[in-house]
């Protein structure tokens, strides 16, 4: 049985692509998942996905499954842990952020309804063929970016934002001939 064609970056990693071929891209509307999403591409910033990827268990861990209430609490003895912790990326100035937006995330009324208001609720579908023409950021991902700046988030620039886009399906970034492209349409 011959591989099915996939995007380029999923490369030939394991991970990756069980990633790539069962979540990345699938409209996303649960608010916890849509929240680790939001942190675990906070903390790709300067790194490679699949180095966020294989650490993905040990944030779960170490911010308790990304449960907000729970983060929004941490004091200056968890953000020690987290900062001790080598499952996970220790950038104290992401765990900051991280802390800090389950803080904001508490305070939006509807944070799932805002994110997916800058494509209007329905995910966008892009048709590119070659990994060159994907772009890191959009005007779309900037306002984004600039609304939850706005709201006291951090790690959200637009390439971040686009990024997010990318994984919880906003927009269906897999490239035509990929077999997940027709499939993760919703």
């Amino acid at each position: 049985m011959t591989e099915p064609h996939r995007c380029p970056w999923a490369g030939t990693d394991p991970l990756a692509t069980a990633y790539h071929d069962t979540e990345w891209g699938v409209p996303l509307h649960d608010p916890h998942r849509l929240f680790e999403l939001l942190c675990l591409e906070g903390a790709q910033a300067g790194l490679a996905w699949i180095t966020i990827l294989r650490r993905r268990a040990g944030y779960r861990s170490a911010f308790d499954d990304f449960d907000v209430t729970r983060m929004a609490a941490y004091t200056d003895h968890d953000r020690a842990r987290l900062l001790a912790d080598a499952r996970i990326v220790r950038n104290r100035a992401k765990v900051e952020a991280f802390i800090g937006n389950a803080a904001a995330w508490l305070h939006l009324d509807d944070p799932v309804g805002l994110i997916w208001s800058f494509v209007d609720g329905t995910q966008v579908q892009n048709r590119w063929r070659t990994m060159s023409e994907v772009p890191a950021e959009t005007e779309v991902s900037t306002a984004l970016s600039r609304a939850l700046r706005a709201q006291g988030f951090r790690f959200v620039g637009p390439v971040i934002c686009y990024a997010l886009m990318q994984s919880a399906g906003l927009v269906n970034d897999h490239l035509d001939g990929c077999f997940r492209h027709d499939e993760v349409v919703r």
